[in-house]
């Protein structure tokens, strides 16, 4: 069985696919990820909004390493998120705040990569769209 080097975790958002496979590409890793996308990314797998989605994407981890043997997990977020907004639920919602989210939706994901997954490496890209 083919080994691949890790899971990318993404945005549903249409205006984000060109960037993400840009980014993918210029890392040489097109063709050696397995991908999971959902709205808002790392917000969507973290935040209490989206509470439904979190073991379904753990599930799906799980599983990308029991088949794809990954060892790296790679979260890219994206500005002018959606799914942030819906998850803030405010309308004082702004750039500061996401790039908070942003960065509280990694912080979650790390910890609990850490305690199940301790070998796995992480990255954490936030992009413009």
């Amino acid at each position: 069985m083919k080994k691949y080097e890790a899971m990318v975790l993404s945005c549903i958002d249409p205006r984000f696919q060109s960037k993400v496979h840009k980014y993918l590409k210029n890392k040489k890793l097109t063709g050696k990820f397995s991908s999971f996308t959902i709205a808002g990314a790392g917000i969507g797998v973290t935040h209490k909004k989206f509470k439904k989605w979190h073991s379904t994407f753990w599930d799906n981890f799980d599983t990308s390493i029991k088949l794809h043997k990954i060892n790296k997990l790679i979260v890219i977020n994206h500005r002018d998120c959606g799914a942030a907004k819906i998850a803030y639920g405010d309308k004082k919602f702004n750039s500061s705040i996401e790039h908070k989210m942003h960065k509280l939706s990694f912080k979650n994901i790390k910890t609990k990569l850490r305690k199940k997954y301790p070998k796995v490496k992480i990255n954490f890209k936030i992009l413009s769209i």
